[in-house]
């Protein structure tokens, strides 16, 4: 039996074009003009509100067809999903065969978080914390920081990610970085995801920021961002999994400093180009989707699909090094403060 204010949602989510149903705490969600698009799905306690725009946006993603060729074959969300300005909800998540969907990736590319913890007391953090922020508010606010590179360094980040960045480092360090442990960030390197690296290709980055030659000067690298990206301080009350903390050199009591950011501007650029590159590729005479959302198809453009995923890499990799500078910025000011501690 389905709780009054549950079956009231789904009718009005039923007014709405949407063929909506709750069983096993997951909503089922389809368009109700689109019998053949595959069911998208989302986990959510029965009682936790939902906004029917990010259902609706849901059940467009999951219809979104390519004419050429291309489909959804599967799509859900994570619980914390909520409608996107572009139309696509955050948090969506879609399998696709033969086509590429920009708009579903975003703007925000690769977005993710950093975690690190310092060999610190709660009491030894506080009594010089006022000094400790007021320098990192400059570093990260107010432009204090100095994260000048090469423009070597520069092609090197998009294209290589983060070994590549390390490696114009060691030839040529620049900015605060001259003041960084760079065997001890090569062996951190290690623990990113894909290392900190994938294929991008610096000649799809912004022109500004690659240079032939020269001191590039970038606002966006070291920087948090709006939304819901933040750097945060916290502490290890508990150890769970007592083997693994071991292994990452995590106790109970320790500061943890956790860094939540993504691409920044370069993301913004890339994401709003190649969305605008879909439609532009829009078979001539044809209806627009209705959700105005535009795939890229293998079938038509598998040029353009390649370039997009390169693109995306490209970005992907600017991200990381990123929340790397975020990281070593925390960890500068960390030393300068509190002396020589351990922050891994």
């Amino acid at each position: 039996m389905q709780p009054k204010n549950l079956k009231r949602l789904l009718r009005a989510l039923e007014r709405q074009g949407l063929d909506v149903t709750y069983d096993n705490r997951t909503y089922s969600v389809r368009l109700v003009n689109s019998p053949d698009a595959p069911v998208a799905e989302v986990l959510l306690p029965e009682g936790l509100p939902v906004e029917a725009r990010a259902l609706k946006q849901l059940a467009n993603l999951a219809s979104v067809r390519h004419p050429s060729g291309g489909c959804v074959c599967r799509a859900c969300a994570t619980p914390d999903f909520h409608p996107g300005d572009a139309g696509v909800a955050i948090g969506s998540i879609v399998e696709t065969v033969g086509q590429v969907i920009p708009g579903t990736v975003g703007s925000d590319i690769n977005c993710g978080m950093r975690l690190h913890v310092a060999d610190l007391t709660i009491d030894e953090f506080m009594a010089k914390r006022d000094q400790f922020v007021e320098k990192m508010k400059g570093d990260y606010f107010f432009g204090t920081r100095d994260v000048t590179m090469t423009a070597e360094a520069m092609r090197s980040l998009f294209q290589y990610g983060i070994p590549g960045w390390l490696d114009a480092m060691l030839d040529r360090p620049t900015g605060s970085v001259v003041k960084s442990d760079l065997q001890q960030l090569t062996q951190e390197s290690e623990r990113i995801f894909l290392g900190g690296s994938m294929d991008g290709n610096w000649k799809l980055a912004p022109e500004e920021l690659v240079p032939d030659a020269g001191i590039v000067r970038d606002g966006g690298l070291a920087t948090i961002g709006g939304g819901n990206h933040f750097v945060e301080v916290q502490r290890v009350d508990k150890v769970e999994n007592r083997p693994l903390a071991h292994a990452w050199g995590v106790r109970e009591g320790q500061l943890a400093f956790m860094i939540h950011s993504g691409s920044r501007n370069v993301g913004k650029y890339i994401g709003g180009m190649w969305r605008d590159k879909a439609k532009a590729t829009w078979q001539k005479g044809l209806k627009y989707p209705d959700s105005q959302i535009f795939p890229l198809s293998t079938h038509s453009h598998p040029e353009l699909v390649a370039s997009y995923l390169q693109a995306e890499a490209t970005a992907a990799n600017y991200a990381f090094i990123n929340r790397l500078l975020l990281a070593e910025l925390l960890r500068l000011r960390l030393r300068e403060v509190y002396n020589a501690i351990r922050f891994s």
